[in-house]
């Protein structure tokens, strides 16, 4: 829980330099979801998310077509990245874009072709988690630690990953998979993490970080607060 009232803190603390007149009131925000949802209350979760914690975002959600599993290795990230940046090249009127995933597909492409902030999940979680500890338990659902967790944090990653019995974000959303996610954010305390980066926006879907938190008595990042909390710095620096 230490890490969500950390969060408003720094949104109260930027909100509170706001006086010189430079800043917009509502920030109007895309994010992608990376997974195939016809739930709108799934599509939204993430953005309802960040709007609770950044009140001056306004998030609009989209979700790629027929990928009903999200992406989960590399063949479905290959899958997955011309149509991130089919939906990202055509969104008007926004101030930031958000990809809401922990692999950060299409980040860096559409970096070089898009005139505003792209946010990956990843990314995000990773710059935050160096602020709260120095040994890293990184937990996902791929066998790989996804690119900007090893690029950020490096060698102060302890053990693996993937969470066994876990192959997709759907599968996360059921009480077995809940059982199996806390029981590998055990080990990886374990093991010396310090602080626990969650690697899957999925993880955010089910709200599992303030139970973990709680569970293993170390700070646990949340990667749909963090991307909302690297998006609202970002905007109020445009």
């Amino acid at each position: 829980m230490v890490c969500f009232k950390i969060y408003k803190c720094i949104y109260k603390g930027f909100a509170a330099i706001e006086g010189d007149g430079c800043m917009k009131d509502i920030y109007n925000i895309g994010l992608i979801r990376v997974v195939t949802l016809n739930d709108d209350r799934l599509l939204n979760i993430h953005g309802k998310i960040i709007e609770k914690y950044f009140p001056m975002l306004k998030v609009e959600s989209k979700c790629i077509a027929d990928q009903p599993y999200g992406i989960y290795d590399e063949e479905t990230e290959r899958i997955a990245v011309p149509k991130i940046i089919e939906l990202a090249k055509n969104w008007t009127n926004i101030d930031a874009l958000i990809i809401s995933c922990a692999g950060d597909p299409a980040v860096e492409e559409l970096r070089e072709t898009l005139d505003i902030p792209v946010i990956g999940a990843g990314e995000s979680t990773a710059l935050l988690a160096k602020s709260y500890g120095e040994v890293f338990g990184v937990l996902g659902i791929t066998k790989e630690v996804p690119k900007a967790y090893t690029e950020i944090l490096g060698d102060s990653i302890v053990g693996t990953n993937d969470v066994p019995g876990i192959e997709t974000t759907i599968d996360l959303m059921t009480q077995e998979g809940r059982k199996k996610v806390i029981k590998k954010a055990l080990e990886l305390k374990t093991l010396g993490a310090e602080v626990i980066a969650l690697a899957c926006t999925g993880m955010a879907t089910i709200g599992i970080a303030r139970e973990l938190e709680v569970v293993c008595g170390i700070p646990v990042i949340d990667p749909v607060v963090a991307e909302g909390l690297i998006t609202y710095c970002k905007c109020i620096r445009k």
